[in-house]
């Protein structure tokens, strides 16, 4: 009886859940979010009862928001469900990547791996003096004296800069807190840390913000057993995205999301 048990027992699983692009709301392709992950990171963790999720990340971050709301989903669950998890870093873990990357009980990360960038960024454009070249007047009537601020059609207001910088400055803050409540002991001291600096892998493991060099497969294998089974679960292009039938929001996507990659030269 024990020897048919034996036979029929089931394989431990992972359940593997593909992190890859920029973080950011809407439905175009590649771009990562909590209203499209949810279902995708609710299957995984109970789907199957897997031994572990492993997070596999690819992404040069994005939007705070969506971040620190996908981070805490796979918190949430993991502690429900109570299932270890561990990420693992492809080429970038950067900004809203890295913080993704928090979400997981270990970081493993390649030698190669661009970790970090933990900062936050605005940028734009001025085109004020441009539209006074051409004659073009701007012509912009609100009700409220700070509604119209960083318009990139009008010259810059430092009142307006400090104000954002600000709210940088508070967002900066929240990104710290999650790092060091999850990295806690881990991370060593280094002025550098928390100055929007990245780094490759290995150096990522010396300040502490990966455990160690390691892929998926063999590091799963190793902990789990060899005859462990993946279940990878990943976003999908949208109907339409697929048939070929959206190339211009497609192509735009890409390019904003080619434009983060270039960040960190990959």
């Amino acid at each position: 009886m024990n020897k048919i048990f034996s036979f029929i027992k089931r394989k431990p699983s992972v359940a593997v859940i593909r992190l890859q692009g920029m973080i950011a709301t809407g439905s175009n392709p590649g771009r990562l979010n909590d209203a499209s992950l949810a279902p995708l990171v609710e299957i995984a963790f109970r789907r199957g009862k897997p031994k572990a999720v492993a997070l596999v990340i690819n992404s040069p971050g994005g939007s705070p928001v969506q971040s620190a709301l996908i981070a805490a989903r796979i918190r949430r669950l993991a502690d429900e469900v109570k299932i270890p998890v561990h990420a693992f870093v492809e080429d970038v873990a950067a900004s809203g990547g890295y913080w993704l990357a928090t979400a997981a009980d270990d970081i493993h990360v390649d030698g190669n791996s661009i970790v970090g960038s933990i900062g936050v960024i605005s940028a734009g454009f001025g085109l004020h003096e441009l539209l006074n070249r051409y004659g073009v007047e701007r012509r912009v009537y609100t009700s409220g004296k700070s509604k119209s601020q960083l318009d990139p059609f009008s010259p810059e207001n430092p009142e307006d800069v400090a104000r954002l910088r600000g709210l940088q400055d508070q967002v900066h803050q929240n990104f710290i807190a999650q790092v060091t409540e999850r990295r806690g002991a881990k991370l060593v001291e280094d002025d550098s840390l928390f100055t929007g600096e990245f780094w490759l892998g290995g150096r990522a493991v010396e300040l502490g913000l990966a455990d160690g060099l390691g892929h998926l497969v063999p590091m799963m294998q190793n902990r789990y057993g060899e005859k462990v089974r993946f279940r990878t679960y990943g976003m999908r292009r949208p109907f339409l995205s697929r048939l070929g039938l959206s190339l211009l929001s497609d192509t735009m996507a890409l390019a904003e999301e080619r434009a983060l990659y270039a960040r960190f030269g990959v």
